[in-house]
């Protein structure tokens, strides 16, 4: 869970709805350190092979299926998502990166 200026967003039913976009392949949506609300919701997607998406273009399409508190501040673009043993998205190697710099 993400917790957003003091809204609580769950990562899964953002997942859910970004990955119903026809160019999405895979999807993690993780919290990023922000300034004002704490934590911000970032996601960060791979496309499906020959797709091409901007940010934009995926906000657009979750403002009209979520709140607007659950709608990513933050989209970025993977060429493969970190993955566990089991194959799941590793969000804990994703968030790394985000929180290390914030220190």
């Amino acid at each position: 869970m993400i917790v957003s200026g003091g809204y609580n967003v769950y990562s899964t039913k953002v997942e859910n709805v970004i990955s119903q976009h026809p160019a999405v392949s895979n999807v993690a949506v993780i919290a990023t350190p922000h300034p004002e609300w704490g934590e911000a919701v970032t996601a960060v997607i791979q496309l499906k092979p020959g797709m091409e998406v901007t940010e934009e273009e995926i906000i657009e399409f979750c403002r009209a299926k979520l709140a607007r508190y659950e709608v990513p501040k933050r989209v970025e673009f993977a060429d493969s998502l970190p993955l566990t043993p089991l194959g799941k998205v590793n969000k804990r190697e994703l968030r790394e990166k985000y929180w290390k710099s914030a220190e």
